[in-house]
């Protein structure tokens, strides 16, 4: 049975997890699609009660991950349509297995599978935004840091990996956090491949980047407000 529920919010329910999309459990996509729900929907319900944020970031939820669930229904579909014991059905898996035997497509669908090539729609951009953060290991004037650590206590993160003190975000500084680092390595996305390193990136508690560029760039101010509220004034 496959089934996904046609809104994910109504007023004050929310759903999420299973009761948002049932579906074959193939590949475990539905454990790793309801535990993201679940993150994406956290922080963003936490800022809501907290009027930190305006009601409206609760109909964020539904706009990213509606259509992250509807492709994994599709994914499954077409898993169980494999298995069908059909000689055209068996042609039909020959030849994907003969497409999954090349490395570009075998890191294309396992990044799907695993959910780490979602790309959240947030405009146009670098490569990263509205992507997952990958975890970097950086260095910084404590000592080195790996990106992961900065988001075990759910707050937004803004990285800046470029001239230390060149970003200011003091208007939010109580609700995100500032870090100056530097990353020297190579920065690869499943999927994708190698991308260029930005300046700095705004990062939500969910480990997905909701803006990139460097201190001059004008759209940080609207990122800043649209996903952690407006400004403090002094």
């Amino acid at each position: 049975m496959t089934r996904q529920a046609a809104a994910y919010r109504d007023r004050r329910v929310l759903l999420a997890g299973d009761a948002a999309h049932v579906h074959p459990p193939d590949g475990g996509q539905g454990l790793q699609t309801g535990v993201q729900d679940a993150v994406n929907l956290g922080w963003k319900l936490a800022q809501v009660v907290n009027r930190t944020s305006p009601e409206s970031l609760l109909d964020t939820y539904h706009a990213e991950r509606h259509p992250v669930a509807a492709r994994v229904l599709r994914n499954t579909m077409a898993s169980v349509a494999l298995r069908r014991p059909d000689d055209r059905v068996k042609a039909l898996g020959d030849a994907m297995s003969e497409l999954l035997g090349v490395d570009e497509n075998r890191k294309r669908f396992g990044a799907m599978m695993s959910g780490l090539d979602i790309h959240y729609d947030l405009g146009e951009g670098h490569a990263l935004l509205g992507r997952r953060m990958p975890d970097l290991d950086l260095v910084t004037a404590n000592g080195p840091l790996r990106v992961v650590t900065l988001l075990h206590d759910a707050r937004p993160v803004l990285l800046n990996l470029g001239e230390p003190g060149g970003v200011d975000i003091a208007p939010w500084a109580d609700r995100v956090q500032l870090i100056d680092a530097q990353y020297t390595g190579r920065l690869e996305l499943p999927a994708l491949g190698e991308v260029p390193a930005p300046t700095a990136l705004l990062v939500r508690p969910d480990g997905y980047v909701a803006w990139v560029g460097d201190q001059t760039d004008l759209r940080l101010t609207d990122a800043l407000t649209t996903w952690f509220g407006p400004p403090t004034t002094a």
